[in-house]
């Protein structure tokens, strides 16, 4: 700790390493050791200052960044000073160098002059009140840094940006060194959100999905489960903000951040700069100790279900595969069907309410079946959020009539695609009905059918397709109109349209970490014998099939050669093979596969934090979107809001309002639908302060 060598400081000092500190005073900077003063210097005396420079890097007292940022000047000129010092050429300190900055009119000579001019006093008078050139104070005026009375302060522009943060001594857009040396010591909770007049900052549109954000419980909910991180420069709010704005920008994934300006993402987020891949791979891994994420996920489910319990109705559940590529550890394998290959992955089954706004997700320890994941994990954490009778959608790979059956009996009404060969209907049978809701006309008909080994009674609902195909739909709902189970069902595509939409836009599938730890032994999985056996008749039987066809284009042509007996060593094969497979299990404990210090899967927690967060931007942008002008097309309307977040906007901080202001877009009906959007979103205070959030769209022309 600092404070246990420098002993003997002043309260306003300011801590460089623990060695050495500097305060400020009349002029003058006077660096502290552990026993008291070290140095003291002139700040209007360059060649005081050099020396000072050369003098103190050469002590090593501190690092050259801090004496850099102390002396406001770059490293190299630390360096150069430096080795000037140690050449023993000290009249060289006061010979004249090239022309040097501004920097008289800083700090408590600009609040002057910005006085003066706001009593409508001249720039002469602020000038001579600052004590610098009447040029300066005109400098100042045109830059910005200055504003007349009545006039409105201009933000730096992002070429001034782009050179100020290249400069800073303690790395790119490193601005509030002091803050991070506090943090460094644990002294600092979380750095404070303080902006700055800015204009055209890049990707500020992600500021007007700020408020949906909010409403989704991004900040309220997580904080809640969290409560803060440990002291340092970014806290819980700084992680979660980057994160959300991640997503919505599509920077993917933190590798990503490397190309893009720390510093204008900085401005985002109300700090000098936005954190670098390490620092935010360090936030989610001492997120991810604490175990929370479980909690996190079902708070907020909770949230969404109660803000629209009407959604509840149809719960629309589908599994999703996210592949594994590392070759460090052996996990189960799963068919990814958008690759047709079977790969080593992890299986996530997800939960959509009636309009596919995701809901929750189950992340299988082991690649189970829907069926499986539906009986075990998914009604189960249902029936904890609704206590009423639901209707479950999901396509054929939960087919069991068994099952239905049982969980009608448990409040829970089946709706899906019916699996297996079934004989056609009649044509004639078959009548058009318009679905209002969408317009469009099927050729339906229903019957009551019984299925399975109980014979268990469903409503069965048929689509009669042009190409003569009749797509059959089985439903425990004997209440719902014809018409309405069709459009229910084929609705399940939306939540297939959910899964690509996430992969493309959120990279669903990216692996936030390739970290494992010990998975259940006991877990059952496919038993291997059991499945290269099936093989092995399945490749007997090819065989067989084979030689049959061989057979009888022989008896058709007359010839005398026959593979008869060939074919009975075959089928005595098949039947050897066939006894074996009765003595095998199906499924076996994954212990009895492969050694146990081996038996692993991928570390949830920081998986299912990241998932949450962009399920929270997905819902975000998904009300956005829901506002009238955009929802006319799904496809336009998400693609506008795409271009919208990489919008360039100005902002305008007035004491407790941040004016976000943004500058025109491609197209006037572009503009149009931006200041609507402008108009009608809902005001919040930015988080962790209480300044206001006010958009301004592009000014509209006729």
């Amino acid at each position: 700790m600092f404070q246990s060598r420098l002993v003997f400081l002043p309260d306003d000092a300011v801590i460089l390493s623990e060695g050495l500190a500097l305060v400020r005073d009349n002029g003058y900077l006077v660096f502290f050791g552990p026993g008291g003063p070290v140095h003291r210097c002139a700040e209007d005396d360059l060649a005081q200052m050099r020396l000072a420079q050369g003098v103190l890097s050469d002590l090593e007292l501190a690092k050259v960044s801090a004496l850099a940022h102390a002396f406001g000047v770059s490293r190299t000129t630390i360096y150069s000073n430096r080795d000037l010092y140690r050449s023993g050429d000290l009249a060289a300190f006061r010979k004249k160098r090239g022309p040097r900055a501004a920097h008289k009119l800083t700090g408590d000579a600009l609040e002057r002059a910005q006085q003066t001019l706001d009593e409508g006093r001249s720039q002469n008078a602020a000038a001579k009140e600052a004590g610098v050139s009447g040029a300066a104070i005109s400098h100042a005026v045109q830059r910005g840094a200055l504003a007349r009375p009545g006039e409105e302060t201009r933000g730096s522009q992002p070429s001034t940006r782009s050179a100020a943060d290249g400069q800073c001594s303690g790395g790119v857009a490193v601005k509030r060194v002091e803050e991070r040396a506090l943090a460094a010591v644990g002294e600092l909770e979380e750095a404070p959100v303080r902006f700055e007049a800015a204009e055209a900052v890049p990707g500020a549109g992600v500021l007007l999905a700020l408020p949906a954000l909010l409403q989704e419980g991004l900040i309220d909910v997580t904080e809640e489960v969290y409560g803060r991180l440990r002291r340092g420069f970014f806290g819980l709010h700084g992680v979660l903000l980057t994160l959300a704005f991640m997503a919505l920008l599509r920077i993917k994934n933190p590798e990503q951040l490397k190309r893009h300006a720390p510093g204008e993402l900085g401005l985002l987020l109300g700090l000098d700069r936005a954190p670098e891949m390490k620092t935010l791979r360090r936030k989610l891994k001492e997120i991810s100790e604490r175990g929370l994420a479980g909690r996190l996920a079902d708070r907020f489910t909770r949230r969404w279900t109660e803000a629209d319990p009407e959604a509840l109705g149809y719960l629309y559940v589908d599994g999703h595969v996210r592949p594994y590529h590392g070759r460090k550890h052996q996990l189960p394998k799963n068919f990814v069907p958008r690759r047709r290959l079977c790969m080593p992955a992890t299986t996530d089954t997800w939960v959509n309410d009636a309009q596919a706004q995701p809901l929750f997700f189950v992340t299988a320890e082991a690649n189970d079946n829907l069926l499986a994941a539906m009986d075990n994990d998914i009604l189960p954490q249902v029936r904890e959020l609704v206590a009423g009778r639901m209707t479950i959608v999901f396509d054929r790979g939960g087919w069991s009539p068994e099952t239905f059956e049982r969980w009608a009996s448990e409040g829970f009404d089946v709706l899906t695609y019916r699996k297996g060969q079934y004989a056609s209907w009649p044509e004639e049978d078959f009548s058009k009905v318009e679905d209002l809701s969408s317009e469009d006309v099927y050729l339906l008909s229903e019957r009551e059918t019984r299925i399975g080994k109980n014979r268990f009674g469903m409503r069965e609902v048929r689509r009669l397709c042009a190409n003569g195909h009749q797509t059959s739909i089985v439903t425990t709902r004997r209440d719902l109109p014809m018409v309405e189970v069709a459009s229910r069902m084929f609705a399940r595509w939306n939540q297939e349209n959910f899964f690509r939409y996430m992969r493309h836009e959120y990279a669903l599938d990216h692996l936030c970490t390739y970290n494992v730890e010990a998975a259940d032994p006991e877990r059952m999985i496919p038993n291997p014998l059991y499945a290269e056996c099936r093989k092995e008749i399945e490749r007997l039987e090819g065989k067989v099939g084979r030689l049959q066809r061989q057979q009888w284009k022989n008896e058709r042509k007359g010839r005398k050669v026959s593979p008869e007996e060939r074919i009975r060593e075959l089928e005595a094969e098949i039947g050897e093979c066939e006894e074996r497979l009765k003595t095998l299990p199906e499924r076996v404990p994954i212990k009895e596969t492969m050694e146990e210090e081996k038996i692993v899967r991928l570390e949830p927690e920081r998986k299912i934090f990241t998932d949450l967060v962009r399920m929270v931007a997905y819902r975000a942008e998904s009300a956005m979107f829901a506002l009238p002008l955009l929802n006319r097309n799904e496809d336009e309307g998400r693609a506008f809001l795409q271009t919208l977040f990489r919008t360039p906007a100005d902002l305008i901080p007035d004491g407790k309002t941040l004016t976000v202001r943004f500058q025109s877009m491609s197209q006037p009906r572009f503009n149009k639908a931006l200041r609507e959007l402008c108009e009608m979103t809902a005001r919040h205070n930015y988080p962790g302060t209480d300044v206001r959030l006010v958009f301004e769209g592009p000014k509209l022309f006729s």
